[in-house]
C-alpha cells in the first residue's frame, strides 16, 4: 500500500477523492428511491410501480450513455467529465423535488440517469484506469471499500431527512451536496495526468511479455454478457429479497436484521481480496464470487427455510457482490489492457445498467404471476449464466 502522503499529494489522491464522491453519488442518486418512492407516489396520487418506473427509466438512460461517458473520460479525464455528472445529478434531484406532474418527473429521472453514467463506479474505475494505467487494480479495490459504505450511510441519512424535511427537502439537500461538494472535488481535487511515462514503459514491456486479449469478439461478448447477467441479481434482489423473506414467514425485525448483514459482508470480502488475493488473476475472483452466489441459491433451495438459512444467504450474497464489484473494474483491465479503458468500461457498463433497469420489474411480475420461489429460481438462473460466461473466458497465452 502507498504511504499516507500519496493519498493526499500523490496519484492515490484520486482514491481519496473518489472514495468521498462515490459515497455521495451512490447515497444520493441510487439508494434513496427505496425510501422515497412510496412517499412520492402518495403525494402525486400514483401507484408505487409507476413512481418506481422513473428510477428504471433513469437506469436505462444511464446504460445508453455509459459508453460515451467512458470514451469522454479517456479523452478528457475524469476531472472534466465527473463534475458534469455531479451537476447534472443535482439538477435532476432538484427537478424531482419541483416536478408538478409525470412528464417533468420522468424528465428529472432521465437527467439523473445520465448523471449516474458519469458518477458511479464505471466512470470512477475509468478515471483510475486513466491515472494508474495497468496498475489500477489496487486503487480500484481500495475505492470499492469506501463505496461499500454508501448504503450504510445513505439509508439512515435519508430516513432522518425524510422525518425532518420530507422527501422534497431531502432531495434538495442531496442536490446541494452534489453541486457543492462532489462537483468541486471532482473538478479541482482529482489528479489530471495519465499514467506516468515510467508506468507506460512498464505497460509496454508487460504487453510484450504478456499479450492481452483483443477488446472485441467472443471474449468481449462473454465478459459483457457475464456482468450483464449478474446485474440482474443485485438489482432484482435489492428491490424484493427482504419482502420475499417476510412472505416466507420471518418477522419484520428479523428481516431488517438479516438485511443489515449485506453491507458488512460486502466490505469484508473486499478486505480479504485486498489482503490475500492480490496475486490471483481477476478472472478467478469473478468465478469464485459468482460460484459463491450460485452456492447460496443451492442452499436456499436444498434446506428448509429458516432465519439462519436466510442469514447465511445474505452473507454469501453480500460477499459475492462485494467481490464482483471489484471484478467489474479489474477483469477488463487484466484481459484487455489499459488502452482505451474508459470506453471499454462504458461498453461493458451499458448492458449492465440496462439489465439492472428491468430486473426489479421482471422479478415483481414473475413473483406476482407465479410465486416467490419461481422468482428466486429466475434470479438464480441469471447467476448460473454469469458463472458459465466467466468460466468460458480464457486468459491470453
Amino acid at each position: 500500500m502507498p504511504s499516507p502522503r500519496e493519498f493526499v499529494f500523490g496519484s492515490w489522491r484520486a482514491v481519496s477523492v473518489l472514495g468521498v464522491t462515490q459515497i455521495l453519488s451512490w447515497g444520493t442518486l441510487f439508494y434513496p428511491p427505496v425510501l422515497t418512492v412510496p412517499l412520492i407516489a402518495a403525494d402525486h396520487g400514483w401507484s408505487r410501480s409507476f413512481a418506481m418506473a422513473g428510477f428504471s427509466v433513469g437506469l436505462f438512460v444511464g446504460g445508453l450513455c455509459s459508453r460515451y461517458t467512458g470514451g469522454a473520460i479517456d479523452r478528457f479525464g475524469g476531472h472534466l467529465v465527473m463534475p458534469v455528472g455531479s451537476l447534472l445529478g443535482a439538477v435532476g434531484l432538484a427537478g424531482l423535488a419541483w416536478a408538478p406532474g409525470a412528464p417533468s418527473y420522468f424528465a428529472a429521472w432521465i437527467a439523473i440517469g445520465a448523471a449516474m453514467a458519469a458518477s458511479l463506479y464505471d466512470p470512477a474505475f475509468a478515471t483510475l484506469g486513466r491515472i494508474f494505467g495497468s496498475a489500477a487494480r489496487a486503487p480500484i479495490t481500495t475505492l470499492t471499500l469506501a463505496g461499500g459504505f454508501a448504503s450504510t450511510v445513505s439509508w439512515p441519512a435519508t430516513q432522518i431527512l425524510l422525518d425532518a424535511v420530507g422527501w422534497r427537502g431531502a432531495y434538495l439537500v442531496y442536490a446541494a451536496l452534489l453541486a457543492g461538494v462532489a462537483a468541486p472535488l471532482h473538478a479541482f481535487a482529482l489528479p489530471r495526468h495519465h499514467a506516468d511515462s515510467a508506468a507506460r514503459e512498464s505497460t509496454a514491456s508487460a504487453r510484450a511479455a504478456k499479450p492481452f486479449v483483443p477488446s472485441y469478439g467472443f471474449a468481449f461478448v462473454l465478459v459483457a454478457a457475464g456482468f450483464a447477467s449478474y446485474a440482474f441479481v443485485p438489482s432484482a434482489l435489492s428491490a424484493q429479497l427482504l419482502a420475499i423473506f417476510h412472505r416466507f414467514g420471518l418477522a419484520p425485525a428479523t428481516v431488517v436484521a438479516i438485511g443489515m448483514l449485506f453491507g458488512p459482508a460486502q466490505v469484508l470480502a473486499r478486505v480479504c481480496e485486498l489482503s490475500f488475493a492480490r496475486r490471483l488473476h481477476p478472472l478467478w475472483i469473478a468465478r469464485f464470487s459468482v460460484g459463491l452466489l450460485v452456492a447460496a441459491f443451492v442452499l436456499l433451495a436444498a434446506f428448509r427455510f429458516s432465519a439462519v438459512l436466510a442469514a447465511i444467504f445474505a452473507v454469501l450474497y453480500g460477499m459475492a457482490n462485494g467481490l464482483l464489484t471489484i471484478a467489474r473494474g479489474t477483469v477488463p483491465l487484466a484481459l484487455f489492457g489499459a488502452a482505451g479503458y474508459g470506453r471499454l468500461m462504458g461498453r461493458i457498463g451499458g448492458p449492465f445498467l440496462v439489465v439492472q433497469s428491468v430486473a426489479p420489474v421482471v422479478l415483481t411480475y414473475v413473483a406476482d404471476r407465479a410465486s416467490d420461489a419461481v422468482g428466486l429460481a429466475l434470479v438464480a438462473a441469471f447467476a448460473v449464466v454469469a458463472f458459465f460466461c466467466f468460466v468460458l473466458i480464457r486468459k491470453p497465452a
